[in-house]
C-alpha cells in the first residue's frame, strides 16, 4: 500500500511540475525591432577619421531569430586593413537599444546603450569602449537617417564636442 501512495505522489508531483519544466516562449521581435531592421543590407562607406577620408563596406542582416542586427564592416585605417562586428538590439526590459562592438583594433569590446527618436530619426546610445590610448573611456554614437538609403554615423569620445570620426553610409542598389 505504500508504495502505490509513493507512486500516486510522484505521478502527481510530476504532472504538477511538466508546464513549470517546459521552455518559456521565446521573444519575439517587437516594433522597436523595426528600427534596426532598415539596416539590412550592404552599404558602401566613407570614413572621415584623423584628417583621412578611407572608403569600405559594411554589410547587416538580422541574426538569432530576428532579435539582434549583426554587422560587419571592411575598411582600411592609416594603410592597414580594419575589421568590425557588432550586435545590436533592443533590450525590452531596460526599454533600451543595446550594441556590443568588436573590431580588430582592440581586444576589448565597446558596449553601448540608447534611444532611438522617431522624429528625428536618429539613434543615440552612450557606454564604455577603448579610447585611443587603449583605456577605458565614454563614447557616444549618433545614427541619423537621412532617407532609406542614406545615412550619418558619428562617434564622439569622452566629451569631445567634435566627431573622433565619421561615416557617411549608402545603401547599395
Amino acid at each position: 500500500m505504500t508504495t502505490v501512495r509513493w507512486l500516486c505522489v510522484m505521478a502527481v508531483l510530476g504532472l504538477v511540475a511538466a508546464p513549470a519544466a517546459r521552455a518559456q516562449e521565446p521573444p519575439k521581435p517587437g516594433p522597436e525591432h523595426e528600427v534596426l531592421k532598415k539596416h539590412v543590407g550592404t552599404w558602401d562607406l566613407t570614413m572621415k577619421f584623423g584628417g583621412m577620408e578611407t572608403k569600405g563596406t559594411s554589410t547587416y542582416k538580422l541574426d538569432l531569430g530576428g532579435l539582434w542586427l549583426s554587422s560587419h564592416i571592411e575598411s582600411e585605417i592609416f594603410g592597414k586593413k580594419f575589421h568590425g562586428h557588432g550586435m545590436d538590439s533592443y533590450d525590452a526590459a531596460k526599454k533600451k537599444y543595446v550594441s556590443v562592438w568588436f573590431d580588430s583594433m582592440s581586444t576589448t569590446p565597446m558596449t553601448m546603450e540608447g534611444t532611438y527618436d522617431a522624429g528625428k530619426k536618429t539613434l543615440t546610445m552612450s557606454g564604455d569602449g577603448p579610447g585611443m590610448d587603449g583605456k577605458p573611456t565614454k563614447h557616444t554614437s549618433v545614427t541619423e537617417w537621412k532617407d532609406d538609403d542614406t545615412l550619418h554615423f558619428s562617434m564622439y569620445m569622452g566629451d569631445g564636442k567634435e566627431p573622433a570620426f565619421s561615416i557617411v553610409y549608402k545603401r547599395r542598389k
